[in-house]
């Protein structure tokens, strides 16, 4: 069975520049734009802005 493409697996990276991603899925309907959210970087040790990467 494929998986649904209204939620695509999307891959947030810091921007802190340490390398760390998080794995998420999102709704294309309701965030067509890229993501952007605050989460914690276990490298930097703080919170920092991931972005979604394509």
């Amino acid at each position: 069975m494929a998986r649904n493409e209204l939620r695509p697996v999307v891959r947030l990276r810091s921007t802190a520049g340490t390398g760390s991603t998080y794995v998420t899925r999102k709704n294309r309907r309701n965030d067509p734009e890229r993501m952007v959210l605050r989460k914690y970087d276990p490298v930097a040790r703080r919170h920092v802005e991931f972005r979604e990467e394509r």
